[in-house]
Formats: C-alpha cells, sequence, structure tokens
C-alpha cells in the first residue's frame, strides 16, 4: 500500500499516516520503511534530520559514588544513621537510616530509610 500521505512526525518519532502503527527505524541501504500492519511504504528520507534528545533526572540512576558522597553521622545508640537521602513522599533530603542483612550472605544488604520530616519509611536493596 503505497500513497503520498507522509508519516506523522511526534518528536523522533514517525507514526504510519493511515494506520498509526509507530514505524521502525530504516535499515542501510533501503529507500522505504514497510508499516508492519497496514504494508504503507514510508521513504527512508523521512527520517532525515530527526534530533534525538534524551534527558533524564539525576535521581533516575544512582550511582555508587553518589551513594558514598552521602553523610553519615550516627545520632544514638540505636544504629540509627542521619543520612542525605531523598525521601519520595515529601522530597525531604533529611532521613535516617539503618543497614540490616535480610538475604543470603552473599547478596547485598537492605537499606531501612525513614523521612525525617513525614516519617515515610522506603527500603532499597544494595
Amino acid at each position: 500500500m503505497s500513497s503520498s500521505a507522509r508519516a506523522h512526525k511526534i518528536g523522533s518519532l514517525l507514526f504510519c499516516p493511515h494506520c498509526g502503527t509507530l514505524l521502525d527505524l530504516p535499515k542501510m541501504n533501503e529507500d522505504t520503511v514497510t508499516c508492519d500492519q497496514c504494508g504503507h511504504l514510508e521513504p527512508s528520507s523521512s527520517y532525515n534530520d530527526i534530533k534525538i534528545v534524551t534527558r533524564s533526572h539525576p535521581d533516575a540512576f544512582p550511582s555508587v559514588l553518589r551513594q558514598k558522597r552521602k553523610t553519615q553521622t550516627q545520632t544514638s545508640g540505636d544504629a540509627l544513621l542521619r543520612v542525605k537521602e531523598k525521601c519520595p513522599a515529601c522530597g525531604c533530603n533529611d532521613a535516617l537510616a539503618k543497614e540490616l542483612q535480610l538475604r543470603s550472605a552473599d547478596e547485598g544488604s537492605t537499606i531501612l530509610y525513614t523521612c525525617a520530616e513525614c516519617k515515610h519509611r522506603w527500603t532499597v536493596n544494595n
């Protein structure tokens, strides 16, 4: 199925003008891309000059280095540490933490966090 209708462009994605299916990227040395659903032929030139920009929130991919930078101070004899950790509930950057080995010995520990502001609790497996 070929016609003069051109793909609909949303951001860096191209959609079939007939059925709305997301079109694949053209393979090397192919002049057209075929829609898997309706057979529409889209010229590979439709992909020319598409600029792809991606952004990630800094907290989306926590790094080991960022974890090591967190300050830890002993608060009292109950083994809780005051740490700079962002609460997923209220956004406060102050929390109490306790490290426990809840899984088998060959696996990482589990950190139990409690927000100093709203008392929300969450866990992170190391």
